[in-house]
């Protein structure tokens, strides 16, 4: 090939190459301006007031990230828990996982800048202002708050960006939201396994759920190839293993269950896991009627039910299942991630 027909060649593929980027930015714009339309038959949202306690009905709410194509999307919103499907109201907060309790919110934000995006954690009052603001190493994942409102926990992906396969790293961060102070890591408390001391370069924490006592917490540790369901002591700054095969835990009321997602063998390694219940006092797993794959930190409506999100066209819905392994899931909400019932 002579040289001018190489040049030809090259100039061409240049061409090529560019215009599929012109035609990737146009795509990736017009998909980003309607996400700011209203979706036809979507959940009907309106701006309005959005609080963290109670509103005096005695029945609650369930506030959440809507996600929704229009205006409000990726905004905090609420329904009354016992209408999960009605309409919406939107607090001009936008989150990308949120939890409450008591009052005090964890909200997990991205920082849009001029070539790619930052991380933060915001604790917010009942009222959604801000009282705290942390800067979030990677990607936001998991979020809890102490059933006091008086910690609040969130994950961020370090390296990676899925827990469905091995290559990743998280980190697991706990704040106390009435001082301000900040346990960055997790990495840095005592491990117990198998009754002894234990040390590995490879240990990893995540989804972190708190009981009522201000001390004790839940969350996942991932070590030489498998997990497990640590409880961690704030005080002493200890992590014991107790049961493996856990990931996500999600402390019930009572503080007497976890439930959680577990691998099982046969399932497609991007769709690995089943929700499972373990009864601390027993050690039995109880698995539950939901048959797909369910990549969440469930959340406990009552004693009885779990609340937890599937993909889906919009990005996600909301599912409801019972605790004890009896009924069958049903769908409560569409185009909605992250559900808190904090009053």
């Amino acid at each position: 090939m002579s040289v001018r027909n190489r040049i030809l060649v090259l100039v061409s593929a240049v061409a090529v190459l560019a215009a599929i980027g012109v035609a990737s930015v146009l795509h990736a714009s017009a998909r980003a301006e309607r996400r700011d339309q209203v979706q036809a038959g979507g959940p009907r949202v309106a701006p309005g007031t959005v609080t963290l306690t109670g509103t005096g009905s005695g029945k609650g709410r369930m506030v959440f990230r809507n996600m929704a194509w229009g205006p409000h999307r990726d905004e905090l919103t609420s329904v009354p828990a016992d209408d999960p499907g009605g309409t919406r109201t939107a607090s001009g907060v936008k989150c990308l996982r949120f939890y409450a309790a008591s009052g005090v919110g964890v909200c997990l934000q991205a920082v849009h800048g001029p070539v790619s995006d930052t991380y933060r954690a915001v604790i917010l009052d009942a009222r959604l202002r801000t009282v705290h603001r942390y800067d979030v190493p990677g990607i936001p994942s998991r979020a809890r708050v102490s059933p006091t409102g008086h910690f609040a926990a969130w994950t961020a992906f370090v390296g990676g960006d899925s827990y469905a396969g091995t290559n990743f790293s998280t980190r697991a961060a706990v704040v106390d939201t009435r001082s301000g102070e900040l346990i960055p890591s997790l990495e840095d408390f005592r491990i117990v396994k198998d009754g002894h001391p234990y040390r590995a370069a490879d240990a990893n924490f995540w989804g972190v759920t708190f009981a009522a006592d201000d001390r004790t917490f839940y969350a996942t540790l991932a070590t030489g190839g498998s997990t497990y369901l640590v409880r961690g002591d704030l005080r002493t700054r200890t992590v014991t293993a107790l049961h493996a095969n856990v990931e996500c835990p999600s402390l019930s009321p009572d503080g007497t269950r976890v439930a959680y997602k577990k691998r099982v063998k046969g399932l497609p390694k991007d769709a690995p896991w089943h929700l499972y219940v373990l009864d601390l006092r027993t050690m039995k797993e109880t698995a539950l009627a939901e048959s797909r794959s369910v990549d969440d930190q469930v959340v406990w409506r009552d004693a009885r039910t779990l609340v937890y999100a599937l993909p889906a066209d919009y990005g996600a819905d909301l599912y409801t299942v019972p605790a004890d392994g009896s009924g069958v899931p049903r769908r409560i909400a569409s185009a909605a991630l992250s559900p808190a019932f904090p009053d």
